[in-house]
């Protein structure tokens, strides 16, 4: 489990017993924590919590609903997961789904919450968008310290008689969780705020070289704070110190706006004077004052106003994600140097692990069976989908429930901001991002037939998931029930895998990937730490070439031929591996290893060399797919290797398991994406396979 706070010894499992007391109290009250900010939370991952109010007080639709979007993704591509927080029928959401953020994206009549707020709003079922107040206490109970707002609220101009202060003030007194703004609105009296502040004993730095406090749409404010932090090292550094002296209280991280940005300021602020006005002249007061005032200021400058907001929204994001990614690692390096068992505890989650690929694919396929070459233009449909072994694996794999760890890397460009907003579903808060690289690319042209004729990638960046970053993650490769590497993977990293698994007893799944990456892992003995691998003919015999079998000139197509060839090319890796499952294509797959039971074993945990039985075979037919109905057969490889994997950690015998596979494959068959969307933990499932009629098998003994 995460800890929110930098201590040792017992006062770090004191923290870790509080953190427990706060979340049952949170779910006693009707909660509900996304499954990826549960796991991130548990597996000590970064996490941000980002409030509702913008959603649904702050901006109009349809900007809002695009902004939390947007927000969100800026989470993600700087490596935390995103929470945002908000009460949909009187339950606390801990990180919204993408139809709950619509939800209250389009909601009317929805109350903003703030401390008072909660118990009539959860009593009553109530939806309602969190402000900074009710969102750090809701954070706080979750365990998570780093929350990314606009703007606090502070005192009102004429505060020091009307009394007019915004709770966001107490609740910083009160609750231990850094909130990075952008200030506080030039609306309010900045002067007073700052005292109040200091009052309440909150520690309040500016982001940058300068301790000028910034007033939202201002760089400077007329007025100073008592800090200032460089960077995000420096701020985690204070958030960690602070966390770990149990204060109480909470940190104001202040950052200015961009500077392109600061040009509008002044037409911002004219504008703003002049809602006041208006807001005195209607005698508007209270919690109705703050949205009158920036709804009235965005007519005034003509939107202007607006997207400013919006850009500052994101440029907190973007540094507070930051912050919460340099934090996370002093709090991982404390759990590690303070109790053991601690750092056991932060990991307590074990979940699959998936190295590999993303790419930005680009299928092509042809209206034809055939294809005309010598420069003539072919008819045929274009479209953009996101492919790559690693993605198509962890996105299956996600979609069945399994939510892994993904491993991977690609560049900051415009193709990574499409994956991130592709593959909102899956955790890719392990997936670095590279400035000066771009994000792989792969063009695919596939005939009317549905095969693939030409491919054509710039791949670069995989070279970037090197054995440094991939060691990173020891503690997740350590724990996982089970590795997949994908070929798209450095030599090196392989082998540094390979090492591990054979250290720690890991069971490693190797995807070929294609012919020409097939033999990575056996360019040297690497490869005999392996569990399993998952090859196509050509492949097979690729590997088999590359350790100096022998190897036949043609592969035949007849399946009588291909099931005798596949085999033959088995027989010599079975003496290391513990199975292998060869895809054959159009003829299903045929699974080789050790019999346990009358089939083969597809878990290595189950059985060993010396107690298994003997080397057996056994052939599965795909499930039949009309042609005209098969779209891309790109991902139905990675799909079925998913679905199988699944069937696996569900505890499926080899039939149940293998069938997730074809059934897997067969959704993808029909879809234009490499996985097909409808694949979901209720259509592949050990249910389904088991209530389904199968064409069948037939299993051989191997000499």
């Amino acid at each position: 489990m995460q800890m929110p706070v930098c201590v040792l010894g017992a006062h770090t499992t004191l923290m870790a017993q509080c953190i427990l007391q706060v979340r049952r109290a949170l779910h006693s009250v009707g909660s509900k924590i996304h499954p990826f900010v549960k796991e991130a939370l548990d597996n000590g991952r970064p996490v941000v919590a980002l409030e509702s109010t913008i959603i649904t007080h702050g901006l109009p639709y349809p900007q809002n609903l695009s902004t939390a979007r947007e927000v969100e993704e800026i989470v993600r591509a700087n490596g935390a997961v995103p929470a945002t927080i908000g009460i949909l029928n009187g339950c606390i959401r801990v990180g919204l789904q993408d139809d709950e953020l619509e939800c209250l994206a389009k909601a009317k009549n929805t109350v903003k919450v703030s401390r008072r707020d909660f118990p009539y709003v959860l009593s009553q079922g109530l939806s309602g968008g969190t402000t900074v107040a009710g969102t750090m206490i809701v954070a706080h109970k979750a365990g998570i310290p780093v929350f990314v707002t606009g703007g606090i609220g502070g005192v009102h101009r004429g505060g020091e008689k009307t009394l007019d202060v915004s709770a966001d003030l107490t609740e910083l007194g009160r609750t231990p969780v850094a909130v990075i703004s952008a200030g506080v609105k030039s609306i309010l009296d900045i002067g007073r705020t700052l005292e109040y502040l200091e009052t309440q004993g909150i520690c309040v730095a500016t982001f940058g070289e300068s301790r000028a406090f910034p007033a939202f749409f201002s760089r400077q404010s007329g007025f100073q704070a008592a800090y200032n932090v460089l960077n995000e090292e420096d701020a985690a550094q204070l958030i960690a110190r602070s966390l770990a002296l149990r204060l109480g209280s909470g940190v104001l991280i202040a950052v200015p706006c961009p500077e392109e940005e600061a040009a509008s300021g002044q037409l911002i602020e004219d504008a703003i004077q002049q809602a006041l006005q208006d807001s005195r002249e209607r005698a508007i007061t209270g919690k109705e004052l703050t949205p009158f005032l920036l709804q009235r200021v965005n007519e005034l400058t003509s939107g202007k106003s607006l997207n400013s907001n919006i850009t500052l929204i994101k440029n907190n994001a973007r540094v507070g994600s930051q912050i919460a990614v340099a934090l996370n690692k002093i709090q991982r390096a404390q759990g590690r140097r303070g109790d053991p068992s601690l750092s056991r505890k932060m990991f307590s989650a074990p979940r699959p692990v998936v190295i590999g690929g993303i790419n930005v694919d680009f299928i092509a396929k042809a209206k034809s069976s055939t294809l005309v070459d010598g420069g003539q233009t072919n008819p045929a449909t274009v479209r953009q989908s996101f492919g790559g072994v690693g993605r198509n694996l962890a996105d299956c794999l996600s979609r069945l429930g399994k939510s892994p760890v993904f491993i991977s890397a690609m560049g900051k460009d415009e193709h990574s901001a499409s994956v991130l907003r592709y593959c909102r579903h899956m955790d890719m808060s392990s997936v670095c991002q590279l400035d000066g690289h771009s994000t792989a690319t792969y063009c695919a042209v596939i005939a009317g037939s549905g095969e693939l004729r030409l491919g054509l990638g710039d791949m670069e960046i995989h070279q970037q998931i090197t054995e440094q970053y991939v060691s990173g993650f020891r503690e997740n490769l350590r724990r996982a029930p089970l590795v997949c590497i994908d070929g798209n993977v450095p030599v090196s990293t392989i082998q540094y895998v390979c090492q591990f698994a054979r250290e720690h007893h890991l069971a490693v799944y190797y995807e070929p990937t294609d012919v020409d990456k097939a033999s990575k892992p056996f360019f040297s003995d690497s490869w005999r730490a392996l569990a399993s691998i998952s090859p196509n003919l050509r492949e097979l015999r690729a590997i088999n070439r590359t350790l100096g079998h022998p190897v036949p000139a043609d592969l035949p197509s007849k399946l009588e031929d291909v099931v005798e060839t596949a085999v033959a090319l088995a027989l010599p890796l079975l003496q290391e591996l513990h199975c292998m499952v060869i895809t054959l294509g159009q003829h299903g797959v045929l699974v080789c290893g050790r019999s346990m039971d009358g089939s083969v074993s597809l878990h290595p945990g189950s059985c060993s060399k010396t107690t298994a039985g003997e080397l057996c075979a056994t052939h599965y037919p795909a499930l039949p797919v009309p042609v005209e109905e098969i779209v891309n057969v790109s991902g139905a490889g990675d799909s079925f290797m998913a679905g199988m994997i699944a069937g696996m950690l569900d505890g499926g015998n080899t039939d149940d398991c293998v069938r997730m596979g074809l059934l897997s494959a067969s959704l993808s068959l029909r879809s234009y994406e490499p996985v097909s969307p409808e694949i979901s933990a209720a259509s592949v499932s050990m249910e389904r396979v088991q209530s389904q009629r199968w064409l069948g098998t037939k299993a051989w003994t191997l000499s």
